[in-house]
């Protein structure tokens, strides 16, 4: 099984996880990774890359049969202004390619927000930093480890 940075750094605290893999192909939406490991959509936490005009780089996760709401997050997080960053900004800035963005082991650490739908499950999935593989981990890990703001962001 690869060794992602994702999977190094849960790995580093401690965190009780487990690694599913499964034939990513060229689809690697929300949608298309939950059907291949047969989960509820909403139990997937997309992780996406965006630039606040006050707050500079922000990572937001957000279950995977919704989507972000800019507004509400420029809101929560002190902007007047949201936007997603390019596509060829992602891979510099987190160290990760489109589509397996993890909120662990990044480049650099950027303040976090993750939606509140969270609290309904007690175990969720998000990349594990490589297309073909998630991380299935408690909501609370999740919270306490990337010390995540959770809030109304869709």
């Amino acid at each position: 099984m690869k060794k992602t940075n994702a999977v190094r750094t849960l790995d580093k605290m401690n965190v009780d996880y487990s690694l599913v893999e499964y034939n990513a192909g060229n689809d690697v939406s929300a949608a298309a990774v939950a059907e291949r490991i047969g989960i509820p959509l909403g139990q997937i936490y997309k992780t996406l890359v965006v630039r606040g005009d006050k707050t500079g780089i922000i990572i937001a996760s957000v279950p995977g049969d919704r989507e972000l709401d800019l507004k509400a997050l420029a809101k929560v997080s002190g902007n007047k202004k949201i936007e997603m960053v390019a596509l060829e900004e992602i891979k510099p800035l987190t160290g990760y390619v489109r589509g397996a963005v993890s909120p662990f082991g990044m480049k650099k650490v950027y303040k976090y927000y993750l939606d509140r739908s969270i609290l309904q499950y007690e175990k969720i999935y998000v990349s594990a930093g490589a297309w073909g593989l998630q991380i299935f981990l408690p909501s609370e890990s999740l919270i306490e480890t990337t010390k995540a703001f959770v809030a109304n962001i869709c």
